[in-house]
């Protein structure tokens, strides 16, 4: 069960006295801040907007949304990172699941017997990290956990970046995810060409997304060279908050016209099939938005991130592109 830091939340209300606040989260644990949406209200009776829309990560917070209700403070839920603030009105808030690995840790020991893994997790399992690893040490499994970078603690993974499984990644014989995140393990299998498993305590099972992980690559590199046979690319520019890397779209347009192509600019919130299926006369776009929404999503045309650009330009070099997702950070 999803357990939301209310108090944190409380003792800012406390502090700063606002007169009406918003919250949101992924989408996943909507129902449990609905929840806590009631108990703000009811305690300081002040309006507690739910913020409906998605909100992938910290690149996706969606404070806009907030400015325009008025809320004077955002509280952003389970997304844990090492800052307590993005902007004076944002306010990060953890939330943590609280269910146990014992019951399917002890699947493990056969498995990784003798072996050296990596030990990663997302936001909301991260508690359970040095629990897990004093099991495996102590059945004869070698476990690192990597140190954090930047937004990411110690063995802590986003959807689009990956430090500390990149820094493990050359000490180990593969990568072990603690929880249900497909999502989050295939970007550690990506990023770090090793065999990767989701220790997943709800369905109590090993799940192996390596196979799953390379499905996906190949996928990707088959749409940059797609995009290699184009004449006109459209460049996206995100615009919610963490996603506006408009220097990088200029970049990207200004390299793309010295090797002789048309590049038309857009500038989307949502980036989808259907939105991009308005736009005529274009061959390929580049979005610079978030590298997942072109991994993990199909398009009717080649829809390339931030490192398949890169990709793509060095194709139409004639360099080679090996290795281009091994990156810690697909931005």
């Amino acid at each position: 069960m999803i357990i939301i830091d209310e108090q944190k939340i409380f003792d800012v209300i406390t502090e700063r006295k606002p007169i009406s606040v918003a919250i949101n989260g992924p989408d996943g644990i909507l129902p449990k801040i609905q929840e806590t949406a009631q108990h703000i209200m009811a305690k300081f009776d002040i309006p507690a907007f739910v913020l409906g829309d998605t909100t992938w990560g910290t690149c996706d917070l969606n404070s806009n949304g907030a400015k325009v209700l008025g809320a004077e403070i955002l509280f952003n839920v389970g997304h844990t990172n090492k800052l307590d603030t993005f902007e004076n009105n944002v306010v990060m808030i953890d939330a943590f699941d609280n269910i146990s690995f014992d019951q399917v840790l002890p699947k493990c020991i056969e498995k990784f017997n003798g072996k050296t893994i990596s030990l990663i997790t997302d936001s909301q399992h991260l508690h359970e990290v040095e629990h897990v690893k004093k099991f495996l040490e102590e059945n004869n499994i070698c476990v690192k956990v990597g140190k954090g970078k930047g937004q990411l603690n110690d063995g802590q993974v986003f959807g689009c970046e990956f430090y500390p499984a990149i820094e493990t990644k050359d000490k180990v014989d593969g990568n072990l995810f603690l929880g249900q995140s497909n999502f989050h393990a295939a970007g550690i299998a990506l990023s770090t060409k090793k065999p990767t498993f989701v220790l997943d305590p709800y369905f109590n099972e090993i799940r192996d997304v390596t196979e799953f992980a390379q499905k996906l690559e190949k996928k990707a590199t088959l749409s940059i060279y797609k995009a290699a046979e184009g004449q006109v690319f459209g460049i996206i520019v995100g615009l919610k908050e963490g996603q506006f890397a408009i220097l990088t779209a200029l970049k990207f347009k200004k390299e793309l016209e010295s090797v002789g192509k048309t590049v038309q600019l857009f500038a989307i919130a949502d980036i989808t099939s259907d939105r991009l299926k308005n736009f005529k006369g274009i061959d390929a776009f580049i979005q610079v938005a978030c590298p997942r929404i072109s991994t993990d999503n199909q398009f009717d045309k080649p829809v390339l991130s931030t490192p398949q650009a890169t990709a793509l330009l060095k194709v139409l070099r004639n360099e080679k592109i090996d290795d281009y997702l091994q990156i810690p950070h697909w931005l």
